[in-house]
């Protein structure tokens, strides 16, 4: 599904070169549920940021299903996001002004969908994170773990075969924490391909593939002996 090949990204800071990370090489298989801990600065956003083609690498090239991500035009590059990364975000960016059911419509609205259609699937997603009680509610009603459920429904409208997650977990309460990890390994057991940077380890510790980062660069991969 994705592969670094030579990739650093470096960042000048008066007048000093810092790097926020690299690796001569890194593999992810389609399917794979990957978990990225490490302290922060380490580069877990930045690797993140480069595997959803968010971040230009200095150097090197990120292919995502045999496409170099950085070698499309921008336009290209969107489409390839659109179609295939579900990004979920610790900021939940809910639209204000719109009902939990309609957040979850806008990316099926975006893909066309007739407005019957919208409605029955966002309201499935909102039932299966845990939200069906709460469909009229805005954001503001709404607690922090039950917007980040609102969050992960949305990004599951469109089914995209890559989920990436940064810190999905962050300040949750222990039933929405749940609900993300179930989620998850739903998604994990339907062949998803996912992708999570987290300080939580016993989130991380679910996840059947670890990767450590520290000061920019991978220092240890080891898999999790409590992954399903």
């Amino acid at each position: 599904m994705f592969r670094l090949a030579g990739v650093a990204k470096v960042y000048s800071r008066r007048g000093s070169q810092v790097t926020a990370f690299q690796a001569d090489a890194l593999d992810i298989a389609p399917g794979e549920y990957v978990a990225i801990v490490g302290a922060s600065g380490s580069g877990k956003t930045t690797l993140l940021s480069l595997l959803g083609g968010i971040l230009s690498p200095t150097t090197g090239r990120v292919f995502l299903a045999g496409e170099s991500l950085y070698d499309l035009s921008v336009s290209e590059r969107t489409r390839v996001r659109r179609g295939k990364i579900g990004f979920v975000f610790q900021s939940f960016n809910l639209v204000p002004y719109l009902t939990a059911l309609e957040n979850v419509q806008v990316p099926l609205y975006l893909a066309g969908l007739p407005k019957s259609i919208q409605r029955q699937r966002a309201a499935a997603l909102l039932d299966r994170v845990g939200m069906s009680d709460r469909l009229n509610h805005k954001p503001c009603e709404l607690s922090v773990g039950q917007q980040q459920r609102v969050a992960l429904a949305r990004t599951l409208a469109n089914n995209p075969p890559v989920i990436l997650a940064d810190e999905p977990t962050g300040n949750l309460d222990s039933e929405s924490r749940q609900r993300v990890l179930e989620a998850f390994a739903e998604l994990h057991r339907a062949r998803h391909t996912i992708i999570m940077v987290t300080h939580d380890l016993s989130a991380a510790a679910h996840a059947p593939r670890r990767l450590t980062l520290s000061a920019g660069e991978i220092v240890r991969e080891n898999a999790s002996s409590r992954a399903a």
